[in-house]
């Protein structure tokens, strides 16, 4: 199977931002995936499988095996999740259950499913359309008949409930998506968020993000002798060349020519 199906995915498309818009089932073949949530890191090895659950901030870097990295991504959106529970007449509570990637318990139905992809695999990530919603069924419902309180995840259709905005961005400033999903996380609307926002924090939200960023950029460079290269995509900038032209807009240096006079100061003591 791992030679024969690289990484596909079957559902719809996903936004390539940092939030989880909808439930993905994910399955490593290959290579190694780290994730963070804002609070804790998870790691994802070969023949290991989770569900990232939706409406939530989380960066996931994979990192190649010999020179391979292979996955097999499930979207299970809202849409099909719908019919889903319709058709089976399942009933659900909201789950108590925290986590952004909720590990999925070792069952060996999930390596077979995985295996009978094939037949139906197109090359390029696909999966043929017309077989798409019954495979997606198919691992539904294993997943279910073993965890059936992940019910309570799947199919609870609810939207962020209004939070403490404080709190939240203070935790969760790093993640590189933009104002309106920060605004729908902490559950108000964009107008809402921004009057908050103004009130909390004296400042509009896309200022103090980029403040805030290169703050803690420059303390990562300055007190933990961490590389730009290193930290920029951490720090919820999309390329190393707009964060130093942000970095040496605030601090009249660039990360770079930071980096200098901290290893020449330190060479010299």
């Amino acid at each position: 199977m791992k030679e024969e199906i690289k990484s596909c995915h079957l559902g719809p498309e996903i936004s390539p931002e940092q939030f989880i818009p909808e439930h993905i089932f994910l399955y490593l073949a290959k290579g190694l995936m780290l994730g963070y949530d804002g609070s804790k890191k998870y790691t994802l090895k070969p023949d290991e499988y989770c569900l990232l659950r939706k409406n939530r901030l989380a960066r996931y870097n994979k990192q190649k095996e010999n020179g391979d990295y292979e996955k097999v991504a499930v979207i299970f959106d809202e849409v099909f999740l719908r019919k889903f529970q319709q058709k089976h007449k399942i009933s659900a509570t909201k789950s108590p259950l925290a986590e952004t990637f909720i590990p999925i318990e070792k069952n060996k139905l999930i390596p077979d499913f995985v295996r009978s992809l094939k037949p139906y695999y197109k090359g390029e990530g696909k999966i043929d359309k017309i077989f798409a919603d019954v495979k997606r069924e198919e691992l539904l419902i294993i997943i279910l008949q073993s965890q059936p309180e992940l019910a309570g995840v799947f199919f609870d259709f609810g939207i962020p409930e209004k939070i403490n905005l404080e709190e939240f961005m203070n935790r969760n400033y790093k993640f590189n998506v933009g104002i309106e999903r920060f605004a729908f996380m902490t559950g108000r609307s964009l107008s809402a968020f921004k009057r908050d926002f103004k009130y909390i924090f004296n400042d509009s939200p896309s200022h103090w993000l980029v403040q805030k960023r290169l703050q803690e950029a420059y303390f990562l460079i300055e007190e933990k002798n961490r590389k730009p290269s290193e930290i920029y995509i951490e720090l919820g900038f999309e390329n190393l060349s707009h964060f130093s032209f942000a970095f040496k807009k605030s601090f009249g240096q660039t990360p770079g020519e930071l980096t200098g006079k901290k290893r020449n100061s330190t060479a010299k003591n």
